[in-house]
C-alpha cells in the first residue's frame, strides 16, 4: 500500500458527526462498522422508502453473481473495483480467488473509514495479488495509472462501478469518466454497473424524497438516473444477457428476482 494509502490520514479525515454513505450502506446490509448517526439517518430514509435495505442487499448480492460469472465463465482474472465501500462478507477478492486463486483485484475508494479497513482488504491468496487505491473517481486517469502497479493492462479487467456513479452528480463528467477507464482496458474487459433509479418501470419514485433528505442530511450528495441515461454508460460495449435490469433480476440465483429500483448490468468490450 502506497503512503497515501496510510491508515493515520484515514483517522485524520474521519466525521463521524455526518451521515456517510458508506457506513449507511453498511448498516442497511447488516454491518457493524456504522456510527449513530449513520443509524438515524438509514433508519428515517427506510422509513421514507422501505425498499432500501431490499436494493442494498441486492446489490450486494449481484456482485457476488457477476464475479462468479466472470471468473467461472469468462476466465476473468483481473478486477478493478471502484468505490468498494466497507469490507462485509465476500468481497471481490474473497469470490474471485475462491474460485481461481492467482487473481489480482485492485480496490479504490477515497472514504477514510474504508481506509482504515484497507488491512482486512489486503488479505487475499499468495498465488494472487490484493491492492487498495485511496483515490477519488473523479480523477480516472491517476486511478488507472496506480492500478496498473498491480493489473495488467494488457489483459481483460472487470471494471466494477457498483454504486459509485450516482455520486457523480454530472451525468456528462460520470460518462467520461466510464469513457476514459474503459479505453484504458483491452478488448475482452468488463463493465459491471449498478446505478439507481427514479423510473417507475422499477418502482423508483420512492427514490425522490429519500435522496432529497440524504442530500439534505448526509454525504456525499448523490442523484439517480432515468434508464437513458444509466444504459449510455454502457454505449461501445456489448451487453451480457439479460441487459439492463433491476440488479435483483440480473441472472438470480432462484426464481425470477424482485424488481427493485436499482438498475445493474454487466457489458464486454468488444
Amino acid at each position: 500500500m502506497s503512503e497515501q494509502g496510510s491508515t493515520s490520514e484515514g483517522r485524520g479525515r474521519l466525521d463521524t458527526s455526518v451521515a456517510h454513505n458508506a457506513r449507511v450502506w453498511n448498516y442497511w446490509i447488516g454491518g457493524k462498522d456504522n456510527y449513530v448517526v449513520d443509524q438515524a439517518v438509514g433508519d428515517h430514509i427506510d422509513g421514507m422508502f422501505p425498499l432500501i435495505r431490499s436494493v442494498a442487499r441486492a446489490d450486494r448480492a449481484f456482485l457476488g453473481r457477476a464475479v462468479r460469472l466472470l471468473v467461472a465463465e469468462r476466465g476473468v482474472r483481473q478486477f478493478l473495483d471502484i468505490g468498494t465501500g466497507l469490507p462485509t462478507v465476500d468481497n471481490t477478492h474473497e469470490i474471485a480467488q475462491r474460485l481461481a486463486p492467482e487473481s489480482r483485484i485492485v480496490y479504490v475508494d477515497n472514504d477514510p473509514i474504508v481506509l482504515a479497513h484497507a488491512r482486512t482488504l489486503l488479505t487475499g491468496t499468495r498465488e494472487g495479488a490484493t491492492d487498495y487505491i485511496d483515490a477519488d473517481i473523479h480523477h480516472p486517469d491517476g486511478i488507472v495509472r496506480r492500478a496498473a502497479e498491480t493489473l495488467d493492462f494488457d489483459r481483460p479487467v472487470a471494471v466494477m462501478m457498483l454504486g459509485i456513479l450516482n455520486f457523480v452528480l454530472d451525468t456528462g463528467q460520470a460518462q467520461d469518466i466510464v469513457r476514459r477507464i474503459m479505453a484504458s482496458v483491452p478488448s475482452g474487459s468488463y463493465l459491471v454497473l449498478t446505478h439507481p433509479t427514479t423510473d417507475a418501470e422499477l418502482g423508483g419514485e420512492g427514490n425522490i424524497e429519500a435522496m432529497k433528505f440524504w442530500n439534505e442530511n448526509a454525504t456525499p450528495p448523490i442523484t439517480a438516473r432515468p434508464r437513458a441515461e444509466v444504459a449510455a454508460f454502457f454505449d461501445g460495449l456489448d451487453l451480457l444477457d439479460p441487459g439492463l435490469v433491476s440488479c435483483a433480476r440480473w441472472h438470480p440465483e432462484s426464481g425470477s428476482g424482485a424488481t427493485l429500483p436499482q438498475f445493474g448490468a454487466v457489458a464486454v468490450k468488444p
